[in-house]
């Protein structure tokens, strides 16, 4: 009898699997994973590529601050060296000696010399007429003929520059006169008059009553009686005594009299008397002090040789109280009226006439007297 066996269908393997449910789905997960892998793999790649050009970055940062100072340094020190090659001239210039206020600059004092050939530039140059004070600044530039051998120096030295003093005519004799204050002034004699060769620097009239000293600009320009100032109001007692003080129409014609006795201030009748003395020629030049002390441009013809010994004083303005520059223009008081001006006789610096003018009997001039 026939045995009856039924046939098992085997279980397919997993190889075998056909359907892509399974097989799909595996093989989908694992190629995901590889690609974040290899994106993780190329970021990280990234990152380490990165950091290794800022740590090439930052040795170069490194090497350019360490190394550029040095060769900064050795370009220095090379420079150094070549200008050690050259030397330095030595100069030799002292402090001059002092000069009087309107003595002009001269070899006398620019007198520096070298060891060396070369080319001297002084500043301020010869000719130059300094102001007054101490320790002024003279230089000189240096230049070597010699260039290639020699640097280029200069060297600075002091001068003081003093007060000047009055240049009277020393071939001339000067008489005496005492004022009211007990100042003491010199004086001349020109052809028929004898007049004071220094300006008037009194502060009292005649009777002894004292004169007004008026430093305010605004009521010196008010001003309606007699008064008298500094010029620019100082109280150095030897610029006074140079110059003199300055006084207004008022004062120079006042009643108790300005003038020290036996004198007078001068009318225009008076001027022109002096004025006819000197005569035609260059009139100017007879009465300027022949130095350039005191005023600013001098002409080499003024000689001073009538003893008047004029020097400029400039005045003080009638509106407002200023004062001119006083080394242009001498003026001196007459007591002559013109309508309701007063008179002045006029020197101009550089000219060589003498002129008489109609001015302001507020405004501040100079006084010289003479004698009754």
């Amino acid at each position: 009898m026939a045995s009856t066996t039924s046939a098992k269908t085997p279980r397919p393997s997993p190889d075998t699997v056909v359907s892509g449910s399974v097989r799909g789905t595996a093989h989908h997960r694992d190629t995901k994973q590889q690609t974040h892998t290899a994106k993780r793999w190329r970021s990280l790649t990234k990152m380490a590529h990165r950091k290794t050009d800022l740590k090439i970055a930052n040795m170069k940062n490194w090497e350019s601050s360490f190394y550029l100072p040095l060769l900064l340094m050795g370009i220095v020190l090379l420079v150094n060296n070549c200008k050690k090659d050259k030397s330095d001239p030595i100069i030799t210039w002292s402090n001059p000696a002092d000069i009087s206020y309107g003595t002009l600059l001269s070899e006398t004092q620019l007198d520096a010399s070298s060891d060396v050939p070369g080319e001297f530039i002084f500043t301020p140059p010869i000719g130059t007429k300094l102001g007054m004070g101490s320790n002024q600044d003279l230089k000189v530039e240096f230049t070597p003929s010699d260039g290639e051998s020699y640097n280029n120096v200069s060297k600075t030295v002091k001068i003081n520059v003093t007060k000047p003093v009055i240049t009277f005519n020393s071939d001339l004799t000067y008489g005496s006169l005492t004022d009211q204050d007990g100042n003491v002034y010199k004086t001349i004699t020109i052809g028929t008059q004898t007049w004071m060769a220094e300006n008037l620097r009194t502060t009292k009239y005649k009777n002894g009553e004292p004169i007004s000293q008026v430093t305010d600009n605004t009521a010196w320009s008010a001003l309606t009686s007699g008064a008298y100032c500094n010029i620019y109001n100082t109280n150095d007692y030897d610029t006074i005594s140079t110059f003199g003080r300055l006084y207004n129409w008022y004062a120079a014609t006042d009643s108790r009299s300005i003038a020290p006795e036996g004198w007078h201030v001068p009318s225009n009748s008076d001027w022109n008397i002096l004025k006819s003395y000197l005569g035609n020629t260059y009139p100017n030049n007879k009465l300027k002090e022949a130095s350039m002390a005191h005023w600013a441009l001098s002409i080499n013809d003024d000689d001073n040789s009538s003893g008047f010994t004029a020097f400029p004083c400039g005045f003080r303005y009638e509106d407002n109280g200023q004062f001119t520059i006083y080394e242009n223009n001498a003026y001196w008081l007459s007591t002559t009226e013109v309508a309701t001006s007063s008179c002045i006789l006029w020197l101009y610096d550089g000219s060589q006439l003498i002129e008489i003018e109609p001015a302001s009997r507020i405004a501040g001039w100079s006084i010289r007297c003479v004698k009754d």
